[in-house]
């Protein structure tokens, strides 16, 4: 394939990413206090070093960095200020990495020959949860840092597994187990590599859930409430199941295009949206003893505009997360409908690409909360 102009794609998209890097890296040594402190470190890094170290604030002053534990000292600290979680500048600028890392994979792909398929987007699926059961042990850390215990894994290797930097992590993890069974498939090592590479995925996935586990067994600071588990994972089955029921029955058209993996999207958003609920309006309810806020912007929003139209004794009886709910499923089962054949005609991989995308944007934080409720932290 190649530009208008004979360029070569996969070079156009190398040469477009070390610029990037490069212009970046350039403007932090040129601009220290714009660039560097106002921007990269009040956006990016900042976030992360108030996540690591269980703070509810970064502030940075000077060219150093001060943790802060409180609210109010936060509002009134002198410098750039950075808190954990998301803002809109951070989630735009995540959003269009993504899709340009989207783009280099399907360059990848078309190079290699790879043909995306429903089968290999199931073998995909264990490396979405692999990505929200990592940032739980993140948050074990955490737990353990404010406790003054030893901690799991020290600063800043621990900002492997914090956003963002734990998609570029899983990015290439991901891809490259893709690459690696792929090849050997190409070979004739194996007689399909799409087994393998579920199989390691699921191998991953499955030691990081266990030792969180046997943390949990082993450890007074991490608790066990498998209820919110059952919960979460029972209704997302159930929304997924009588959406692909009536789907087929009354709207056969919504699932042309993507079959049963739109199901498993529907699934895997509701996870997201159910775990939402659970964790931040009924976690006093089930005993957990642990309050939980929004970090998502979209989430935050929802609860806040719940909260100032829906009447005060209705939220103190049903919360005000609900609506989040509604907007994932309705949001998934949307997306379902717009990959329609057609789309898939025109650029399969490109297709599956964003489907996993779009799937590992809900499941991933969607299992996060899932186990943080599960495991009382």
């Amino acid at each position: 394939m190649q530009l208008p102009d004979g360029i070569d794609p996969i070079q156009a998209w190398l040469a477009t990413c070390v610029s990037g890097i490069a212009l970046l890296a350039g403007g932090a040594v040129a601009f220290p206090r714009r660039v560097y402190d106002g921007f990269l470190w009040r956006y990016f890094w900042g976030p992360v070093d108030a996540d690591a170290h269980g703070a509810t604030c970064a502030v940075r002053s000077g060219g150093t960095t001060e943790r802060l534990f409180d609210q109010l000292a936060c509002s009134n600290a002198e410098g750039v200020v950075a808190m954990p979680g998301y803002t809109t500048v951070s989630t735009v600028s995540y959003a269009i990495v993504l899709v340009f890392m989207l783009i280099g994979v399907l360059l990848l792909l078309r190079q290699l020959d790879v043909r995306m398929t429903p089968r290999l987007y199931v073998a995909l699926f264990p490396f979405m949860l692999l990505g929200g059961a990592l940032r739980v042990v993140e948050d074990v850390n955490v737990t353990f840092l404010r406790a003054g215990a030893n901690t799991l894994i020290p600063y800043p290797t621990v900002a492997l597994i914090i956003s963002p930097f734990i998609y570029f992590v899983m990015f290439a993890f991901t891809l490259g187990a893709l690459v690696f069974w792929f090849l050997l498939f190409r070979q004739g090592l194996v007689e399909t590599y799409e087994p393998y590479l579920a199989g390691t995925g699921a191998l991953a996935v499955s030691g990081t859930v266990g030792g969180l586990f046997y943390i949990s067994a082993t450890s007074e600071l991490v608790g066990f409430f498998p209820t919110v588990a059952a919960i979460t994972l029972s209704g997302a089955t159930l929304v997924a199941a009588l959406f692909w029921w009536a789907s087929q029955r009354y709207a056969p058209f919504i699932n042309e295009g993507t079959g049963y993996v739109g199901a498993l999207i529907v699934w895997g958003h509701t996870v997201d949206g159910i775990a939402n609920v659970v964790s931040l309006d009924w976690a006093n309810a089930l005993g957990i003893g642990v309050t939980y806020g929004s970090k998502h912007v979209v989430n935050e929003a929802t609860v806040r505009i719940t909260e100032r139209l829906q009447p005060a004794w209705l939220s103190e009886a049903i919360g005000t997360a609900w609506p989040f709910l509604g907007i994932k499923i309705a949001a998934a089962v949307f997306v379902v409908w717009v990959f329609n054949d057609e789309i898939f005609e025109d650029s399969s991989r490109y297709a599956y690409l964003l489907l996993i995308a779009i799937l590992a944007v809900g499941l991933g934080p969607g299992t996060r909360d899932m186990l943080r409720a599960t495991l009382a932290i």
